[in-house]
């Protein structure tokens, strides 16, 4: 069993105190491995190393930064497989899924390479004749970022990449749960050349790892991903000290069946949308809006499809769907589930963790299908991150529009219908960072704006172009002979 560590100024290193975390397979509760227990001495040493770094990095012309990176996802991409297995190993997710999502990020540091020859300002028109004014982007300095379990591997490089490419430095901290990814994606950095400092990894408890990063004054930026809760924490923190930060914080997403909808696609859609990674993405199908008239039909149609879904150790060829990525998440799951059971929501499909030589080492839970939902009650309003669907009814188009409105997220949202003017309606009226016609609430193109609204985040987007606007400040130049 190997003990993995630190990555601080360029070197591994175990924590100050010696303390280790073992690193559970929720499929078969078997020690993947060991990651350190870090304290504040260690994330001191991060940052420093990190403030160090700065300045000779951002000095880098954006094509040599962009060298550094199409060298870490060439490395990254011939080691997928092994990164792939590691991720379904600490997580539970399926081995093709935690394929796709190594190959995004693959494609992800490409992406940002070549942002590094595009522009970073533009030239502004002077009232004076004789003057030149511009603006030019400049980095934030040094970036703390902290990711969630539920995509090891595609968040940290989607946060990274940018803060790299735009010349700052970053030190981060991966979830616990899956730091050993974490680990293998940053040993393809330091195998790419970066210099030493530009990527730092600390790996610990979010209370203090996490706080200390909010909290260190050496660190000029924050991005988060995880639970609201802890998000409105670290606006707070970073508020107080005048620190920049975004926040990514998930979401309760509606998908509207609208009358017309071509029923095949949207059942298709709906499962896909909220049990594919054990339906712990944020953006996935949690709320499932179908009109009166075509619900038994659905419904019909949902349960039978569910009913072939495999599931098992996403090691295993065939397995559609795996574990939760932990016993404190199953738990969390199930006592949703009884929430539902107790608020008088019907259940009508799961509901139970899975017995059998199968699944007793595991942490695994049906898909669970609730109908006859009230929009008020908590598994209606409150993101589960497990397969857990409610089904709401509605009788007109406008209803089920203020339905998907009725919660405090606002992440992703998507309707199944072939009704022009309800597709536009949808875009308009409905409170989603990303809305979908035709295809499931989960998934987000990496070229393409990635955030939410209300409670789902800081108003901020990431990924493609709209990266630029969190991970550097503007300056404003006035030159005059």
């Amino acid at each position: 069993m190997e003990t993995y560590s630190n990555y601080v100024a360029g070197e591994w290193k175990a924590a100050a105190s010696g303390k280790t975390r073992d690193i559970i397979n929720p499929a078969t509760q078997e020690i993947v491995g060991k990651s350190p227990v870090s304290s504040l001495e260690d994330l001191d040493q991060a940052v420093q190393a990190a403030s160090e770094a700065r300045i000779e990095w951002s000095r880098l012309s954006g094509a040599a930064r962009g060298d550094y990176l199409y060298k870490a996802a060439n490395i990254i991409e011939e080691r997928l497989n092994d990164i792939a297995t590691t991720m379904t190993k600490e997580m539970g997710k399926t081995l093709p899924e935690a394929k796709g999502e190594t190959a995004r990020g693959v494609a992800i540091l490409r992406y940002y390479a070549g942002e590094g020859m595009r522009k970073v300002g533009d030239v502004i028109p002077s009232t004076d004749s004789e003057a030149f004014m511009f603006t030019k982007r400049v980095p934030l300095g040094v970036v703390g970022i902290i990711t969630p379990w539920n995509f090891p591997v595609a968040i940290p490089i989607w946060k990274m990449a940018p803060a790299l490419i735009y010349g700052n430095t970053v030190v981060i901290k991966p979830a616990s749960e899956t730091a050993i990814t974490a680990a293998k994606v940053i040993e393809c950095f330091h195998d790419a050349g970066l210099p030493k400092g530009v990527v730092n990894m600390m790996t610990g408890s979010g209370s203090v790892i996490g706080e200390g990063i909010v909290n260190h004054p050496g660190i000029n930026g924050i991005s988060f991903t995880g639970s609201d809760v802890v998000g409105k924490g670290i606006a707070k923190g970073a508020v107080e000290r005048g620190a920049k930060f975004q926040l990514e914080m998930g979401g309760k997403n509606p998908v509207i069946i609208a009358s017309d909808a071509d029923l095949d696609k949207a059942v298709e859609g709906t499962i896909s949308g909220a049990f594919r990674s054990t339906g712990q993405k944020c953006t996935a199908t949690s709320r499932v809006l179908v009109h009166s008239s075509i619900k038994q039909a659905f419904t019909d149609k949902l349960i039978s499809a569910i009913q072939d879904i495999k599931i098992g150790n996403g090691l295993e060829e065939g397995i559609w769907m795996g574990p939760c990525s932990s016993e404190a998440q199953m738990d969390t799951v199930l006592s949703y589930i009884e929430k539902g059971k107790s608020e008088g929501a019907k259940l009508i499909y799961g509901g139970n963790r899975l017995e059998g030589s199968a699944y007793n080492q595991g942490f695994y839970v049906e898909p669970t299908i609730f109908d006859e939902v009230d929009s008020g009650m908590q598994i209606a309003q409150e993101e589960i991150f497990g397969p857990v669907i409610a089904l709401i009814s509605f009788n007109d188009i406008e209803e089920a529009f203020n339905l998907a409105n009725d919660t405090p997220f606002g992440l992703s949202a998507s309707i199944y219908t072939e009704n022009i003017g309800a597709m536009l309606k949808f875009i308009d009226q409905v409170d989603a960072g990303l809305v979908r016609i035709n295809a499931e609430t989960a998934g987000v193109e990496l070229q393409a704006p990635f955030g939410g609204m209300k409670q789902s985040s800081s108003h901020s987007r990431e990924q493609g172009e709209a990266a630029i606007e969190f991970y550097t400040s503007i300056k404003t130049v006035f030159v005059k002979g």
